[in-house]
């Protein structure tokens, strides 16, 4: 019923059977043989464990949604969460081949965020006291830059680098205190074919996006889209039907 994106643990799929949730590594060469059936609310895993939810709301129904409150703060707030008192970075992210975002997290979870995001490069430019005052230097510096970039975005240059050049000029408009170049082991030549299917060959995972081989061609899935469907798979005689989602 969800997806580790590799920061803390390999890249997985998490797949629920009759409440219990299983984990299917991604790992380079690992075969996927999921057949996508129906699509649901994508209910909740507690642990190991799942309930499921039969609405049509998918990823998630009314009930099962939730709502980061730091989603869209600019720093007019009074610090709601716990996580907002601790010490914050201010980061760039590039994605290839030219598209950068501002962002902010707390300093401790720097590089696993970037991660979680697929940056291909980053550079960390401020640590700062609070979450307040991180989201209030993030506003400014978006203003020109801009502080999210969708996931369709990232998959159009997944099969290239980060333009150099570009990178560097924007570079030096700060001063920096580290840098950061991730390799994630695509090796693509063309950009895949962006579909949503869990059969194939993993090639690799950049942030949420899986990479498969399937038929001679190569996808690019965002697991986020998988969230809330029925699959089934074949083993031997034996079918299963099971659970698959993906929580961001």
């Amino acid at each position: 019923m969800g997806y580790e994106a590799g920061v803390d643990a390999p890249p997985a799929l998490l797949v629920a059977e009759e409440g219990t949730v299983s984990t299917v590594a991604l790992d380079p060469g690992t075969e996927l043989t999921y057949a996508l059936d129906e699509r649901h609310c994508a209910g909740v895993i507690d642990g190991e464990s799942h309930t499921p939810c039969p609405d049509d709301g998918a990823p998630y129904c009314d009930d099962h949604t939730s709502r980061w409150p730091c989603a869209r703060c600019t720093g007019e707030c009074s610090l709601p969460l716990d996580s907002c008192r601790e010490e914050h970075a201010i980061y760039l992210a590039a994605f290839a081949p030219e598209t950068f975002k501002v962002g902010v997290t707390r300093s401790w979870r720097l590089d696993t965020r970037l991660r979680e995001q697929g940056a291909d490069r980053a550079a960390h430019l401020q640590t700062v006291a609070d979450g307040r005052v991180a989201r209030q230097i993030e506003a400014e510096i978006a203003a020109d830059i801009g502080d999210r970039v969708r996931v369709p975005t990232k998959i159009r240059g997944i099969h290239e680098s980060v333009d150099p050049e570009a990178w560097d000029s924007l570079l030096a408009e700060f001063d920096t205190i580290e840098t950061y170049d991730f390799d994630y082991g695509l090796d693509l030549t063309d950009r895949p074919v962006v579909e949503t299917l869990a059969s194939g060959t993993v090639r690799a995972v950049q942030g949420r996006v899986l990479v498969l081989d399937n038929g001679g061609s190569t996808y690019a899935v965002d697991m986020r889209d998988l969230v809330g469907y029925d699959v089934t798979t074949g083993e031997g005689e034996r079918n299963l039907q099971s659970s698959l989602g993906a929580f961001g």
